[in-house]
């Protein structure tokens, strides 16, 4: 049944201005890029050119299209039923903190490889480091507990030649470490990032899924397929992200003097008051708080320093 045509805005206002996302999605552009899109995309119901976000290989096809039409990634892939991030979302949070390290050097946004990130948790798709060196020219290290993602994101940063010597990516062999094992003596960074593990538990994660498919399709759905994919340690963890976080916190306070700023998504507003209790009893000098909005749903990034503003 085709429904009255909506008007949609022109752009996304809730995403950053630099992010590259704030228009709709253009598919036929899309698709001449990346031809292996264009069997996915269809008339909707409002008759508009879209895709099946509740299909996972249309989702990762977009982001492959994504990546190569907007960011020059020409290859790029990932495991099956591994976490397939929307690439609008991760944008934003490179853009913000971005801005993060703007306000401390007089107004100008930092670009080159002598800005150093450390990805938390980089995953398979490789995506945070793929987007800032893209967009700025970073340099980063990813690290990750799963060895067939680091293979994956290794494959990614191998087949790019734009990405040569800017993204090198470590294995974290112990899951209890954040920090420890990978910064290595006298090494410093710029920021951190990370996305950490939204839910407590497998039941948790699927009950999530069940709600968002539901959204998505209008019906009640009963045997989920993960339109954006996920293994277990990319979607849950003991305690949900409000005790990775608190790990990350207590850990960081070791690694005070070998990075500017700390950085995490917090999905949950309902953490945020005992996150930054927590902040405060590790004596984080400096604490932001930095709100994102994607459409319907709305986060933030939670960015703590040790340093005063002299240092």
């Amino acid at each position: 049944m085709l429904h009255k045509k909506r008007e949609h805005p022109k752009e996304k206002i809730m995403l950053h201005p630099r992010n590259k996302h704030r228009g709709r999605y253009e598919f036929r552009q899309l698709s001449e890029s990346t031809p292996e899109l264009a069997p996915f995309v269809k008339l909707n119901s409002y008759d508009d050119e879209s895709i099946d976000f509740s299909d996972p290989q249309a989702v990762r096809i977009l982001n492959k299209a994504l990546l190569k039409h907007l960011y020059g990634i020409d290859h790029w892939n990932i495991p099956s039923g591994y976490l397939c991030p929307p690439v609008p979302g991760r944008a934003d949070y490179i853009h913000y903190i971005a801005d993060l390290l703007t306000d401390s050097r007089n107004g100008n946004i930092p670009t080159g490889s002598s800005v150093k990130c450390l990805d938390i948790g980089t995953g398979s798709s490789c995506v945070y480091p793929l987007i800032g060196t893209s967009e700025y020219g970073w340099s980063f290290v990813g690290t990750d507990i799963d060895p067939v993602s680091l293979e994956s994101a290794n494959k990614i940063v191998a087949l790019n030649p734009i990405l040569d010597g800017k993204i090198e990516l470590r294995l974290q062999k112990h899951s209890g470490d954040i920090f420890n094992g990978i910064i290595r003596p006298d090494e410093h960074f710029d920021l951190t990032i990370c996305n950490p593990p939204f839910h407590s538990s497998a039941k948790d994660a699927q009950s999530g899924s069940l709600r968002k498919l539901k959204n998505l399709n209008s019906r009640k759905i009963t045997n989920p397929v993960l339109n954006f994919g996920g293994q277990g340690n990319e979607l849950w963890c003991e305690g949900g992200e409000l005790r990775f976080v608190q790990n990350m916190i207590i850990q960081s306070k070791q690694f005070a003097a070998s990075c500017l700023w700390f950085t995490t998504l917090l999905s949950k507003e309902s953490n945020l008051k005992k996150v930054e209790e927590m902040l405060k009893k590790a004596e984080a000098v400096g604490i932001k708080i930095i709100p994102m909005g994607q459409g319907n749903k709305i986060s933030r990034i939670v960015a703590w320093t040790f340093f005063t503003d002299a240092q």
